[in-house]
Order: C-alpha cells, then structure tokens, then sequence
C-alpha cells in the first residue's frame, strides 16, 4: 500500500519488556505512557498526511481512546480547547480468533521479550470494540490472503 508501518512492541519502555518477560502482565499504569507515545506518533504521521499502520495491542476501550485523542483522553482536569488536536480519524481492525489459535502462533514467535503464557491475562484485559468506536472485525481463522484482503477493502 506504500503507507508507513509501526510495531507498537518496538516502542514500548525497557521497563515493560522487562516485566512482561518475567510474566508480569502489564497494567493501566504501564501502558498509558506507551500508549500516548504511539498516539504522538500516529499525530506526526497524520500532520505529514502519511498513511499508517500501527500493529497495537489496544485491548481496552480506553487505550484505543488515547490512541485516538492522546493524553487528553486521560487528563480530564484539563479540557480540549476547540480547534486543538482534534481527534485522529482512525480504523480499528479487530483480529478475533479463539486462543488456542493465538496461542499457537505465539508459540512459533521465536526472540520476543512476550512469553505465550501472558496471552490468558491479555483476553482476560480484552474489551472487544463496539459502536460507536471506528472498527472492523476481522477473523484468524481465514487465511492470511484473506484476512489481508478484507482489511485492504476496509482501509481503501
């Protein structure tokens, strides 16, 4: 597609990769930061009129939140000033599968600081997107082709 791509592990703080491969799940509390991070991220490639994909984890309502609306989403002492940093427009794409399939792609993942054992505590965190959040659901259980060919016609 020639749009730009980001990995949100690759940003997350030395202090997460370091809890989550001692097995620790991740909280609010560590993720916000990463989170607000990648939202400034998205803002700057959204200010160039870049096309992006971000492989996130979102697994919250809240965390797709931030993503979309950056600290303010969480800063509610401080309100929005009209006209200022206004929403980014952004397509959630919902990869829905039962976890023994995910377990077992996680389980091919060779040199990531995420062990599989973790995978329980992230769908016990998961709060599936729903209206009115900017979303599609897209199953693991089609073919890779076919789960590359429905996200394509959603975003084009």
């Amino acid at each position: 597609l020639g749009w730009k791509f980001y990995d949100a592990d690759d940003y997350h703080p030395l202090e997460n990769k370091k809890k989550m491969a001692e097995g620790i799940p991740l909280n609010d509390e560590d993720r916000i930061p990463w989170l607000c991070a990648l939202h400034d991220i998205l803002r700057r490639e959204d200010s160039s009129r870049q096309n992006t994909i971000l492989a996130c984890s979102a697994l919250k309502k809240m965390y797709r939140h931030v993503l979309v609306n950056g600290a303010s989403a969480i800063e509610s002492s401080q309100p929005e000033q009209p006209g200022e940093n206004p929403a980014l427009k952004i397509l959630f794409v919902h990869l829905d599968g039962p976890i023994d399939i995910i377990a077992g792609r996680l389980e091919k993942r060779r040199g990531h600081f995420m062990p599989p054992e973790l995978l329980k505590s992230q769908f016990d965190t998961l709060e599936p997107p729903t209206a009115p959040e900017n979303f599609i659901t897209v199953s693991l259980e089609k073919s890779l082709p076919e789960i590359v060919l429905e996200i394509e016609c959603a975003i084009l």
